[in-house]
């Protein structure tokens, strides 16, 4: 678990460290939910990306999957060079 301290700058604006942005693959212009919790506030990224609707809809079935991000973007990507090679 990754605790990183930030500056809230003068527009109420935070960043969130790139390390963080990585392993949830969080890029410019995504959608993120502001949660307030028990706990404090929790910060996660919109459930309408492909890749959350996915692990929902399984477990909804009952299979608990876990997709990896980083290699379902790969994935994609891939698919992408293969279909412009075209």
């Amino acid at each position: 678990m990754v605790e990183v301290e930030t500056k809230v700058g003068p527009k109420g604006q935070i960043l969130i460290p790139k390390i963080l942005r990585e392993e949830y693959n969080i890029l410019p212009g995504d959608e993120v939910i502001i949660k307030e919790t028990d706990e404090g506030i929790l910060i996660e990224k919109s459930s309408e990306e492909p890749i959350k609707i996915m692990e929902e809809i399984s477990q909804k079935y009952g299979k608990k999957i876990k997709i990896n991000y980083h290699a379902y973007e790969e994935e994609i990507e891939e698919r992408w060079k293969k279909v412009r090679k075209k």
